[in-house]
């Protein structure tokens, strides 16, 4: 992308406006990073995308492919891409050329909602780079809060360090790694970044033999000789290592997979540092996979209260809601968290304006009373701003989410009839909205695995296991997985699961797979 740098700056009337919507966006409160906005073609924004919103990154063909499939579907007329935004200090910003100018409005508007939650948000800090050291506190920060987020820069670093490695030792080679290495990214502990565990303390043996115990029987004058005290000490030493059990590794379950990989598996040196690579990338983009719904439906409501406002005149309205309307749009059997997430904003905004929330709003039976309750508190604002710094996208729908929430949206679970061969509504019920709602987002939807034992069997094979929610593991991924576990560890790898409410465990040896009754 090095080549369009020097023409992707913003035309004068483009910064005229980015600078009005900025200082509107201050006026309503939001605290931003510094945001740079340029303008690209649509090969140019494509390409971009490919690369996951980043001008470079580490060569390998899923790159290529992604931006294929982008460049196809926008031929098609199936998909546009409006705007993107790195979580970077200073943030970048991509406005698409060939946009009307309401369409550029609204980009801005959102991308400042977007770059306010980047920078207030807890999951975020984990991409703080000048933090050292678990996150144990996140919502607490100095108030000149002005992070290491040279994201870009860091990206570009790891392309230039495959590229070498590349040189080295063949595209075919690295690459055929990179596939594996990818085929884990999502082996990692997403809360590992703020858990502040303390190394395990090594307890002493209260038995202490005392030293009489080895010395060999001596009269009095020649004892200092037969019984020499380095000699005593030395057996006492020998006998107390023999007697101190076998520690296991590891010694609890690790989820952080990827992590114990590399401190524990026989790799070369390039190809720790390609696992490496991978690892830190996939933890930038864990707080935006926790924040999905958040992130987008804050950026919406402000892009909302912005551009109808302050922004726009009356000659802009109509564009402007055909072009929201589209975005906030849900087809049936769709979960759009655009919609669901300024939605519930707005419901939250409410319920502590008009005081619906604390004891008294809870314990009220009276249907009349609750549907008129407005207490004008006009806490609403306040409240917002405090669910955006303190919540992710579990806590929040866990949360806030509500009957009345739930019946107003006409939100319901839907799955597919075998009898009448087609997807049918399931369920209205909140409860059953709910706990499909929570159980899609809880892990991002990803099997729960960890590491229980690295040496399996005595015979230094990798075990793992899956922490069974209610789905098994489709087999075509676990097999796959196998094989990039066993291209890591060198040795025979397996992962104890349950296939059709049986315990089983799924190996894979370097050469079969294979799955055998196992007892968890």
């Amino acid at each position: 992308m090095s080549k369009f740098a020097l023409n992707t700056a913003l035309p004068r009337y483009l910064r005229t406006e980015k600078e009005r919507i900025e200082k509107i966006a201050q006026g309503y409160g939001l605290d931003f990073f510094p945001v740079i906005f340029e303008m690209l073609t649509y090969d140019q924004m494509n390409e971009i995308a490919a690369y996951g919103g980043f001008p470079s990154r580490y060569p390998h063909w899923r790159f290529g492919m992604e931006y294929e499939q982008l460049s196809k579907s926008y031929e098609y007329g199936l998909s546009k891409i409006y705007e993107m935004v790195i979580n970077n200090n200073p943030s970048y910003a991509y406005l698409l050329e060939g946009n009307s100018l309401t369409d550029q409005k609204l980009v801005m508007a959102h991308v400042f909602g977007h770059v306010d939650f980047f920078k207030n948000n807890f999951c975020f800090r984990s991409t703080d780079l000048d933090h050292r050291g678990p996150i144990v506190d996140p919502v607490r920060r100095s108030d000149d809060y002005d992070p290491d987020r040279k994201w870009i820069d860091k990206m570009a670093n790891h392309g230039a360090r495959v590229a070498r490695h590349i040189e080295r030792h063949g595209i075919n080679k690295v690459e055929a790694f990179i596939d594996h290495c990818l085929s884990l990214e999502n082996l990692i502990d997403p809360w590992a970044p703020f858990t502040g565990r303390p190394a395990p303390r090594e307890e002493e043996d209260p038995t202490e033999e005392p030293m009489d115990t080895y010395k060999l029987r001596a009269k009095e004058y020649m004892d200092s000789f037969i019984n020499p005290e380095e000699i005593l000490e030395a057996q006492r030493k020998k006998r107390q290592e023999q007697r101190k059990p076998e520690r296991k590794v590891p010694e609890r379950p690790e989820r952080d997979v990827l992590k114990f990989l590399l401190d524990h598996a026989p790799l070369d040196r390039w190809e720790r540092d390609v696992l490496e690579i991978i690892r830190e990338e996939t933890y930038y983009f864990v707080p935006q996979r926790q924040t999905k719904i958040m992130n987008e439906g804050w950026a919406s409501y402000w892009h909302s209260k912005m551009m109808t406002e302050k922004v726009l005149d009356a000659s802009e309205i109509i564009d402007y809601a055909e072009n929201n309307a589209g975005v906030m749009a849900t087809a049936p059997g769709r979960f759009n968290p655009y919609k669901v997430g300024v939605e519930l904003y707005r419901y939250i905004e409410d319920r502590w304006n008009k005081g619906r929330f604390g004891r008294e709003w809870e314990e009220c039976t009276d249907l009349d009373a609750k549907r008129t309750w407005d207490m004008r508190l006009g806490l609403g604002r306040e409240k917002i701003f405090q669910v955006r710094a303190l919540y992710n996208d579990v806590t929040f729908i866990d949360e806030f989410l509500t009957p009345e929430f739930i019946i107003d949206q006409k939100m319901y679970t839907f799955g597919f009839s075998g009898r009448n061969d087609r997807f049918e509504i399931e369920s209205r019920e909140f409860k059953e909205v709910k706990e499909k709602l929570l159980f899609q987002l809880t892990n991002f939807g990803d099997p729960y695995i960890r590491v229980v034992d690295a040496n399996y069997g005595n015979r230094g094979e990798l075990l793992l296991e899956h922490v069974h929610g209610g789905f098994d593991l489709r087999a075509d991924y676990a097999r796959e997985t196998l094989v990039a576990l066993v291209r890591c560890w060198k040795r025979p790898v397996g992962v104890a699961t349950r296939m059709d409410n049986k315990p089983v465990l799924l190996r894979y040896d370097g050469k079969e797979h294979a799955m055998t009754p196992y007892k968890l």
